[in-house]
């Protein structure tokens, strides 16, 4: 059985941890390897690591850190099937969803290697007699990445791509569910020319969660989790003077117009709802269609198509989507389908009955669907996090509206129609983050920015783009005078001003 270390200025690091923690396959529910929860002592020394190697990363010039990018871009493609392959055998996603997941890693990658244009500042020659003013975009420090467990590859290179482009030095706790795949990249850093000490993986639980929030050294907090946890990562890192960013849940919409058209819906929906088991925050769990007569459609439609899903394991290259991640997030499901039941919803297609899901080795739950919804229940209110569709019945457009705005959620949101006045009017008034447009999963690209209203996300500044370079650098600005010697000065106790 495998062993997993830290990686620590550039070293397998074995730590003096005496706390290990078991890495599942969820395909068969049998431990396949353990990794160390790390001390504050291991933490200390990551931090010191990084201290150390962060002065001189900053001081290199912006076009050898894009190098660096270039060159791990150029390295994690080549191992591309056997990190996709480890992510899915910790994870459970097929292989196509961990490929996936890697891509769009990469394309943050990819932006990090403009960062000599995204770092540039802004010059103002003559702002006042022989004054010029111009600003600068400085590294913070050491900064650290907290992700989760769904994005095992992507959310790490959001977070430590652009923020060691920028200058600093990142501490990476990864999921202690699937944390194979950070370490891997670590490595693939290394190789590409990183100098030890500047990405630093450390395993843990909530004891580490809460070292990196306390720890002086640490400038910058990134977290990616439930959004109860996400609050409290926020208040507890901006008391202690860092800055901070913390996404959190989703309950993401798709409206339904009486115009869409229901087959390109249904082709999108069952991507959106069921791939990745549903463990994906910008998953698509609520469908709204405007309309009984819409809605009628819909679910007629749904049912049919719902039931050539093709739940297997995740290495089984016809699965559409395989295990949830452990048998305690499987149980946490299970009881959302059994409180929407209690709650009165009308369960149309049962996971249940799928033959892999009563096997009991495994963390299978087949696709569920819901109608008759309401908004009262508390199955519609929270997160489910799995395979479950909820289908909630408007009458009309505004009300569509108002249940994706009044949501406590605010991630991402879809509307699907041909009438252009709905959907600039949609995108303009809906009180969500991310809009879709007859795209289900609306993900911006790497170079715009990824990030909630409301319970998803607590902070003010998103990831990736140029928000990502904003959060992860500070503004320094001067203003400069070289007068000519013969220049009379004044005696320098009045305000300077620029007229």
């Amino acid at each position: 059985m495998r062993t997993l270390s830290h990686f620590i200025n550039g070293q397998d690091v074995e730590g003096k941890e005496e706390k290990y923690t078991d890495i599942y396959c969820p395909n068969t529910g049998t431990v396949q390897a353990r990794a160390p929860l790390a001390s504050t002592e291991t933490l200390a020394r990551a931090v010191t690591a990084a201290r150390n190697a962060q002065i001189e990363w900053a001081s290199t010039n912006p076009q050898r850190r894009a190098r660096v990018m270039f060159n791990f871009k150029t390295l994690v493609e080549a191992h591309k099937d056997r990190l996709a392959q480890l992510l899915s055998s910790e994870h459970g996603k097929v292989i196509s969803d961990a490929q996936g997941d890697i891509q769009r890693g990469l394309e943050v990658i990819e932006f990090a290697c403009g960062i000599p244009h995204a770092l540039k500042g802004e010059y103002t020659e003559g702002a006042g007699p022989g004054i010029d003013v111009y600003s600068m975009r400085q590294p913070l420090g050491v900064v650290a990445g907290i992700t989760p467990f769904n994005f095992p590859a992507m959310i790490p290179m959001w977070m430590f791509g652009v923020a060691i482009a920028c200058g600093n030095a990142f501490i990476l706790k990864p999921s202690e569910r699937d944390p194979s795949v950070p370490v891997e990249l670590a490595k693939l850093m290394i190789e590409a020319g990183l100098p030890p000490g500047i990405l630093n993986v450390v395993h843990g639980d909530k004891e580490v969660v809460g070292g990196i929030l306390d720890h002086p050294e640490i400038k910058a907090v990134s977290f990616v989790g439930s959004s109860t946890i996400a609050q409290s990562v926020y208040e507890r890192g901006a008391r202690a003077g860092k800055r901070v960013q913390a996404m959190g849940g989703a309950k993401n919409h798709g409206i339904i117009m009486p115009d869409a058209d229901l087959d390109q819906v249904v082709k999108d929906l069952l991507g959106a709802a069921f791939g990745s088991a549903g463990e994906r925050c910008m998953a698509l769990p609520v469908v709204v269609p405007v309309g009984d007569e819409t809605a009628d459609a819909l679910r007629e439609k749904l049912v049919a198509a719902m039931k050539n899903i093709v739940v297997a394991p995740s290495q089984d290259p016809n699965a559409d989507y395989g295990p949830v991640v452990t048998a305690q997030h499987k149980k946490r499901i299970l009881d959302y389908i059994e409180l929407a039941i209690s709650e009165g919803a009308e369960r149309v297609y049962d996971g249940n009955s799928h033959p892999i899901a009563q096997d009991n080795q495994g963390y299978f739950i087949g696709p569920t669907f819901f109608d008759n919804v309401t908004p009262s229940m508390q199955s519609y209110q929270e997160e489910i996090f799995g395979p479950v569709l909820q289908m909630v019945r408007v009458n009309t457009f505004n009300q569509a509206l108002q249940l994706a705005s009044e949501h406590q959620y605010g991630n991402g949101v879809a509307i699907y129609t041909r009438n252009g006045h709905a959907a600039r009017e949609f995108a303009r008034r809906v009180n969500v983050g991310m809009v879709g447009i007859n795209v289900p999963i609306p993900v911006p690209v790497a170079y715009h920015t990824f990030g909630g209203w409301k319970r998803s996300s607590f902070g003010d500044t998103n990831q990736h783009g140029m928000e990502g370079v904003k959060f992860w650098t500070q503004i320094k600005t001067i203003t400069q005078r070289w007068p000519d010697s013969a220049d009379e000065n004044n005696n320098g106790f009045d305000i300077p001003t620029m007229g």
